[in-house]
């Protein structure tokens, strides 16, 4: 028998109380127990940063931390930063640089931006590429995501 724990925790705005299975990570809770699928599985060893999140407002790889560890705190997804059907600034500034190719990479680099925005409302250039440090784009859109980013502060 599979062991669970209860966790008690907010996602999104909404208090949720869920059981986890012991040893199952974030990631894998958030989109098979959540349902929510805009964190993306890439290395599952914390260097691509596809499944960021924003755990107590702080940027976490999902894959590297266990459900368990939920329990009474605050969790943002991708999916939960656009408020009333309107998109966060730091979405629309995405679609306004085409700060995307595939795709894959930008709800992560969505949540780093929204982070360092959150700490920094006016980061210089080494801020952005500091906080982007830990997400990869295989694309190579790295110049429209600064911009966007840059867009997206506050000045």
């Amino acid at each position: 028998m599979t062991e669970k724990m209860p966790v008690n925790f907010t996602v999104n705005g909404d208090k949720e109380e869920r059981e986890a299975v012991v040893g199952q990570t974030l990631l894998k809770f958030i989109r098979d127990e959540l349902h929510l699928t805009g964190a993306k599985e890439g290395c599952e060893i914390g260097e691509c940063g596809a499944c960021i999140v924003l755990l107590d407002g702080k940027p976490v790889n999902s894959c590297l931390i266990l459900a368990v560890e939920l329990d009474g705190k605050d969790l943002v997804t991708i999916e939960g930063l656009s408020k009333n059907g309107e998109l966060d600034r730091v979405q629309k500034a995405f679609i306004k640089h085409a700060a995307f190719q595939c795709g894959y990479c930008t709800p992560g680099m969505i949540l780093s931006a929204r982070a360092l925005l959150e700490r920094k409302p006016n980061p210089t250039d080494e801020d952005i590429n500091q906080a982007l440090s830990g997400n990869l784009c295989r694309c190579g859109a790295y110049q429209e995501i600064r911009e966007a980013i840059k867009a997206s502060s506050e000045k």
